[in-house]
């Protein structure tokens, strides 16, 4: 058992050093970070970034400004921390996720399709609680425990599955034969 953990701790490791190995992957990765931190606190208070917006781009600073000091407030420091942490591990996974694309082109098909859980689980984390809001049930997020927050962390703990499974896109994950993957 200690060797199946120890396996998915390295390839965990590996994902997040993954971005960090070259400048245009560590600048996808910030660069995802930055839009999907921008779109979950836009998306905290829909009407009102619609309207900011709508009055110029010049009020997105802000918006941003605004809402993130309402959504401190709202749920708290960890709560804040974990909309970053999203954010981050978004950014980490799409761009682990292209490099699987990449690194993985030769394998056709499985190889695409081994992204999709990466684009999903990022997707939940990237969402979150946002959705709700945009969706008209922002009252929805007063019922859910903790403000949210365990939805936040459900999403980052795929996105941490995810990661840990996929390790380094650049090395093969095959296993030699007689273990189990």
């Amino acid at each position: 058992m200690s060797g199946y953990l120890e396996r998915h701790v390295e390839g965990f490791l590996a994902a997040l050093g993954y971005p960090l190995t070259s400048t245009p992957r560590m600048l996808l990765a910030a660069g995802v970070a930055v839009l999907t931190y921008v779109l979950l606190i836009l998306s905290t208070f829909p009407s009102y970034s619609a309207q900011m917006l709508g009055a110029g781009i010049g009020y997105l600073d802000d918006a941003l400004l605004a809402l993130t000091a309402n959504t401190y407030a709202t749920i708290g420091t960890v709560g804040l921390a974990l909309v970053v942490t999203y954010a981050v591990a978004t950014g980490v996974a799409l761009t682990t996720a292209l490099g699987r694309l990449q690194y993985g082109a030769g394998s056709g098909a499985s190889g695409a399709s081994s992204v999709l859980p990466g684009l999903l689980a990022s997707g939940c984390a990237s969402c979150g609680a946002g959705v709700l809001g945009l969706l008209g049930f922002a009252g929805a997020l007063a019922t859910l425990p903790f403000h949210g927050n365990l939805l936040r962390l459900g999403g980052l703990l795929l996105l941490g599955v995810y990661l840990a499974r996929v390790g380094d896109p650049r090395q093969c994950s095959v296993s030699p034969a007689g273990e189990s993957a």
